[in-house]
């Protein structure tokens, strides 16, 4: 590897990193064509099983504004010194990030018709949902509770000195928290809530397994459905990869933009050279005998206009004019 890395040292790392990608892709196709597909069958039904984008979309952007309320919320409970709010936090949290999210769902689509019904059957009713909103309840409360740990850290990112200047000035706490506290730390919240979003898309397809109607149906219902009445399951699954993949990686691609927008403020310039004192003589009634003192002034930075020694000699002066050149009186 070592010389294999000499000798490739002149290359420029993107056509190296071309050439890596050109080969995984050559031995994926050379993979797949050992297999049997029916490309026939792909072409025809790869169309149905996109038009799941939209689904699939509409439930990753709803669960996502839950999730950001609950981790907002969740995160100022465990800040708070409340007892009360501190526990509620702490179960929320505990609770959904140690039960499988899969449970979770069936749980939501199943188990809340049955409080409901318990209470009253008009809660009943209520707490009855379909499919595609108990997916979006389930995925925003599970990811909600891993979102509150991002908040919080977001949150207490911010310096002391901000929420103390609040106090002095007479902010309430939900004041400082939406004008101080909360508006910077959103650089730190947004990159890691934009990663989470991605993964919710993908996490997406667990929906599927409550049972959606084929009109709802996102990108793996509609794949499970159509390799399942084809006898394609391969196919089908392949095809449902490629959407995913193309779809997260476009989201990768505007997430990066944003955290290098995000960054701006964050990136400082090189720490300039330390400015090395020069020491001149200034003597008193303007020679530099006796009485002299020692008078340390700026010196040149590197690369810029520097004080001469001229210059420096007569600030030590007091300023004073120099002596004119013989014969160059009036």
């Amino acid at each position: 590897m070592d010389r294999l890395a000499m000798r490739s040292a002149g290359i420029p790392f993107n056509a190296k990193l071309t050439v890596v990608w050109i080969v995984i892709f050559a031995v994926l196709a050379f993979l797949l064509s050992l297999i049997d597909f029916d490309w026939g069958w792909i072409g025809d039904n790869w169309t149905y099983i996109a038009k799941g984008l939209p689904y699939t979309i509409i439930i990753a952007a709803g669960a996502i504004v839950l999730a950001i309320v609950m981790a907002l919320l969740g995160a100022l409970g465990r800040l708070s010194r409340n007892p009360i709010p501190f526990g509620v936090a702490g179960f929320y949290t505990s609770f959904f990030r140690g039960t499988p999210l899969i449970v979770q769902l069936f749980l939501i689509y199943l188990a809340l018709p049955q409080i409901g019904q318990a209470i009253s059957p008009r809660m009943g009713n209520l707490l009855t949902l379909q499919a595609v909103q108990a997916g979006i309840l389930g995925l925003g409360l599970n990811y909600g509770a891993y979102m509150t740990e991002i908040f919080r850290a977001g949150i207490q990112s911010v310096g002391h000195g901000q929420a103390e200047a609040a106090d002095a000035l007479g902010f309430t706490y939900p004041q400082k928290m939406r004008r101080v506290i909360l508006p910077q730390a959103v650089r730190v919240i947004i990159p890691p809530t934009g990663n989470e979003f991605i993964a919710m898309m993908k996490d997406s397809a667990l929906v599927g397994l409550l049972g959606i109607t084929a009109q709802q149906a996102e990108i793996f219902r509609r794949a499970q459905l159509a390799g399942r009445e084809a006898f394609k399951p391969l196919e089908a699954f392949l095809v449902a990869a490629t959407v995913y993949w193309v779809l997260t990686t476009i989201f990768s691609y505007f997430q990066g933009r944003l955290e290098r927008r995000l960054s701006r403020g964050y990136v400082r310039a090189a720490a300039t050279p330390a400015a090395k004192p020069k020491m001149f003589s200034a003597g008193g009634a303007g020679g530099t005998g006796g009485g002299g003192t020692m008078v340390s002034v700026p010196g040149e930075l590197e690369g810029g206009a520097g004080v001469t020694p001229e210059e420096a000699e007569r600030a030590a002066k007091g300023r004073k004019a120099p002596d004119p050149e013989p014969g160059s009186g009036p």
